[in-house]
């Protein structure tokens, strides 16, 4: 019997966008826009993260966002009860729940599943019965992802930012521990019924390995993307993107399903 491998989706995170507007002030550019070009390129879906500090996304972007856009949403929020409340407020395709603390540069680390004890159960229990699909950010930790798949998440995204670190500052060795870390997990969190997404520092060369990962259903890319569209434009980096994306699926070997 031939085995199918599943199709793999591109979320792009707009939120870099917001943070050149806010830098000057203004309404330009508009990651509403960024986000309706990312999808004429070929992003399947939009990911936009509201921080409690608005330091880039705004309250209106979000709502605008929801508005417009004709492909998923994915609210990235930290597990807090005013973003849950926005959640249920615009209901998008997905949230996504992220450690977030005020002095980090950006989502530094995965959630902590477990040490979020019954409140964050509540929280994800709440989003789902809104019919809003919720993905924790979690670390390829065994326990963290159990955990994940205990409280009723349907997806988890893998934290791969501290694979991409070791490749860039040349340390194989313990890239390759972190990348069999990560293979793990995935085969894990997929054993246990949750889907796998995959995201954080990934450029074209990480993302074709993780699409080469037959139980990675999405990568959730942004940062990599809208720098490289300051040279490539946000259509050309997108089709790169694809293309590396499509250069790891097929590595598999396997038929793709449509």
């Amino acid at each position: 019997m031939t085995t199918l491998i599943p199709p793999i989706r591109l979320g792009v995170n707009v939120d870099h966008v917001a943070t050149i507007r806010n830098a000057r002030g203004g309404d330009l550019p508009d990651p509403v826009r960024a986000a309706q070009l990312a999808c004429a390129a070929g992003a399947d879906g939009i990911t936009a993260h509201l921080r409690e500090d608005r330091r880039h996304i705004r309250d209106s972007d979000m709502r605008r966002l929801r508005e417009q856009l004709t492909v998923p949403l994915n609210f990235e929020m930290a597990a807090t009860d005013e973003m849950v409340a926005i959640a249920l407020e615009h209901r998008p395709h997905a949230a996504c729940l992220v450690p977030e603390r005020r002095e980090e540069r950006t989502t530094e680390g995965g959630l902590d599943v477990i040490g979020g004890g019954i409140d964050l159960a509540h929280k994800v229990e709440k989003l789902g019965a809104a019919d809003i699909r919720v993905s924790l950010f979690v670390a390829p930790d065994a326990d963290q992802i159990a955990r994940a798949a205990d409280i009723g998440a349907a997806v988890i995204e893998l934290h791969t930012g501290a694979w991409c670190e070791l490749i860039a500052a040349g340390e194989s060795d313990k890239a390759e521990a972190e990348l069999a870390r990560l293979l793990a997990a995935a085969g894990q969190g997929s054993a246990l019924g949750l889907e796998i997404h995959a995201g954080h520092g990934l450029d074209y060369a990480t993302a074709e390995v993780m699409a080469g990962v037959a139980a990675v259903r999405e990568l959730n890319i942004g940062h990599f993307l809208i720098g490289e569209s300051i040279f490539v434009g946000l259509e050309g980096a997108i089709r790169h993107m694809r293309t590396a994306m499509a250069r790891g699926r097929a590595r598999l070997g396997a038929p793709q399903a449509a």
